[in-house]
């Protein structure tokens, strides 16, 4: 008996160091797709970083050197106005899914939200095209700052429901017992607690327009000057991207991997920067 119980231990010890493994070279898939990604974009646009990438504008066709200043700048514009469309409405829609409507009103919006979320980007910019672009005739920052907005939507909306949801009950109803009133308990008390994960669902609908180049196209057409008016096309970084990685320069290839590593690092800088601010209020708070 006692040495079939040590061969009932080993082979525990044995499936239990099997299934860490396992579970251990799935965390090291998933992580390789952006090692590989990084090291890509270090490999081939590191070179390229430099001041006058930074401070100048584009050289002009074929002519080697210039920068993207431009379209660093634009794309910040464009995500501001994206975030101004996306976030107010994204985020009171998620306040009202969470704490008013009925269940069958509110079931109906989240199967719209659902299928919103997985509308292709390039859709989202005929969608504009259409009614702004066309209408007005003439691309625009506004157009794109539309389209990149719409995107945003459905996402910190569920996002923003699921971590209100999150929030106990008993926090509702400690502050309604208070006699304070009830919007005045979602916004102090419900929203404040909720706060982290609403910023961590708005981080997210950041970085996935701060990369989108389909809606862009059809919507701020992109621009190789300043633009000093947001009703006139608009450069952005991903615009540049792609026009530079399509051309027959290799001047342009470099500078295409050097705006790829430079977009890549700052949704990384800016997630990294908001978890801490995040972690410190929420640190204070307790």
């Amino acid at each position: 008996m006692h040495s079939k119980d040590k061969d009932r231990h080993r082979w525990r010890k044995f499936k239990s160091g099997l299934v860490s493994f396992g579970t251990l070279a799935a965390a090291v898939l998933v992580i390789a797709p952006l090692g590989l990604v990084f090291f890509h974009l270090l490999v081939n646009g590191a070179g390229a970083v430099n001041w006058d990438f930074f401070t100048q504008l584009p050289k002009p066709v074929g002519a080697p050197g210039g920068g993207m200043v431009n379209a660093i700048v634009g794309s910040l514009e464009l995500l501001a106005l994206g975030s101004a469309v996306g976030i107010p409405i994204g985020v009171l829609g998620g306040v009202y899914l969470a704490e008013y409507g009925s269940a069958r009103g509110n079931a109906m919006l989240r199967f719209i939200a659902d299928v919103l979320n997985g509308v292709p980007s390039i859709t989202w910019g005929v969608v504009v095209y259409g009614l702004v672009v066309l209408r007005f005739k003439g691309f625009s920052a506004y157009a794109g700052g539309l389209a990149l907005g719409l995107i945003m939507i459905p996402l910190i909306l569920r996002t923003t429901e699921e971590v209100i949801l999150l929030v106990p009950n008993g926090y509702r109803e400690a502050s309604l017992a208070l006699g304070i009133a009830r919007w005045k308990t979602i916004v102090n008390v419900v929203m404040k607690t909720a706060s982290k994960g609403i910023i961590t669902g708005i981080l997210l609908a950041l970085a996935r327009i701060g990369g989108e180049t389909a809606p862009l196209l059809f919507t701020a057409f992109g621009n190789r000057f300043w633009n000093h008016d947001l009703s006139q096309p608009i450069a952005a970084l991903p615009l540049q991207i792609f026009t530079y990685a399509i051309s027959p320069y290799d001047d342009w290839h470099r500078q295409a991997w050097a705006g790829a590593l430079v977009l890549v690092m700052g949704i990384f800088c800016i997630n990294v920067l908001v978890r801490i601010l995040t972690r410190d209020r929420a640190g204070t708070s307790t």
